[in-house]
């Protein structure tokens, strides 16, 4: 699908929204691509996001998958909007060991008010293919006019 943006700021806009995330810099999570309604976050698996098996934990994975929704969908929105999460289901479809994940978001779906996103994350191993370990279909919801919630 091909989408044009409200805003023409919407890659520097996405980026500046990524760099306050605490959420997103306390995994080491990192935004690799950002085009119009699609957004690619990395996540590299260290000890410290993993389960007791060392894979990495669903809720860690999850929250990178969210984020990647959440931007695939504000890249879209205008320049006064901001984006906050309605729902979204996760399908853990494999232990996610790494070395690197990338989670690969593109809208579905943009609405004046709601937008649907569907996320890919891919496990990345040295030398070997990619992996297919999570999906996530994601509701956002464009937010204007409140100035507690912002870009």
């Amino acid at each position: 699908m091909s989408f044009v943006p409200a805003d023409a700021g919407y890659a520097q806009r996405v980026r500046e929204s990524f760099a306050r995330q605490g959420a997103m810099r306390t995994l080491g999570a990192t935004l690799e691509a950002v085009s119009p309604g699609h957004v690619v976050v990395v996540l590299r698996h260290k000890p410290e996001l993993s389960q007791q098996h060392d894979f990495m934990h669903a809720g860690m994975l999850t929250a990178a998958l969210d984020s990647a929704c959440g931007y695939a969908a504000f890249s879209l929105m205008p320049a006064d909007a901001s984006v906050l999460s309605v729902e979204f289901k996760v399908n853990l479809l494999a232990p996610a060991q790494g070395p690197w994940l990338r989670c690969d978001a593109r809208v579905l779906k943009a609405g004046r008010t709601i937008s649907v996103v569907e996320a890919r994350a891919l496990q990345h191993e040295s030398g070997g293919p990619e992996k297919l370990v999570a999906t996530m279909t994601a509701t956002m919801m464009t937010v204007q006019g409140r100035p507690d919630v912002r870009g």
